[in-house]
């Protein structure tokens, strides 16, 4: 299949950066999208240009590294799917595609299409863990946890951190990875003893990012390929207002 390609082209942060145009003449339609950049900078590097920067790691859908904006969309057109797992076979022989890197002021491109999701990190680093002697590995029905929690803790710890959810939010906010980072381990009885303290940080750091506010568009639950859902944003929003009255450093 024949494909056109509009791919965004950055040589830094500094750079103003551009649009640039590749025919793709021969795709294979069982081609992963990441395959297909693949093809496009084997054909850019033996005509002895700059290939294509992207992001990725493990091609299963697991990591997130891979994310790229498919014609506006994070991800590409398929829910549920990172772009690692979308296949060529989803488009038609013909098709013009624009392909750029996550839109935030939040993860600035680093070049082409890879952008720095360190904000990200320093917003686990605020809280994201649980510091607890965990000593030997216990007894599987030691401590006991209810299914509907264990299995709202299960989905919020699905985010795999890719950042759609930032780039397809209108406001550029950050909310839905950062509930579900905060639930994944307030929601466990592992994570009781830092739970106010831990929500209080987390947001704290989103908020001294450079993310937006979140205004309920929900465009960040239809993006994300793990499906995780806008719940965990308002179970987020409610366990700050309580740490205000529950966590013993609110008033430092």
């Amino acid at each position: 299949m024949k494909l056109t390609l509009n791919v965004w082209r950055q040589d830094g942060p500094g750079d103003s950066g551009r649009m640039v145009r590749y025919e793709m003449p021969d795709v294979n339609p069982d081609m992963s999208f990441l395959e297909m950049l693949d093809l496009l900078n084997e054909g850019l590097i033996e005509k002895g240009e700059e290939p294509v920067s992207f992001d990725h790691d493990c091609r299963e859908g697991i990591c997130g590294a891979c994310g790229v904006m498919i014609d506006g969309r994070a991800h590409g057109p398929l829910p549920g799917t990172t772009t690692c797992q979308l296949h060529m076979r989803h488009y038609k022989d013909g098709d013009e595609l624009t392909i750029e890197p996550w839109r935030s002021a939040a993860f600035p491109v680093v070049k082409d299409l890879v952008v720095d999701r360190a904000a990200f990190d320093r917003i686990i680093e605020a809280g994201g863990y649980v510091s607890v002697n965990t000593g030997s590995a216990p007894d599987a029905n030691l401590t006991p946890v209810p299914k509907d929690v264990a299995d709202n803790a299960f989905d919020a710890a699905t985010c795999i951190g890719c950042g759609a959810c930032v780039a397809q939010c209108p406001n550029g906010a950050a909310q839905l990875f950062t509930s579900a980072k905060v639930s994944h381990l307030g929601l466990l009885p592992q994570g009781q003893t830092e739970r106010w303290r831990r929500v209080r940080h987390m947001v704290a750091t989103m908020e001294d990012e450079a993310f937006g506010s979140c205004t309920n568009f929900t465009e960040c639950e239809a993006a994300c390929p793990k499906g995780i859902s806008i719940d965990f944003i308002a179970q987020m929003n409610r366990d700050f207002v309580r740490a205000r009255f529950r966590d013993p450093e609110a008033d430092d």
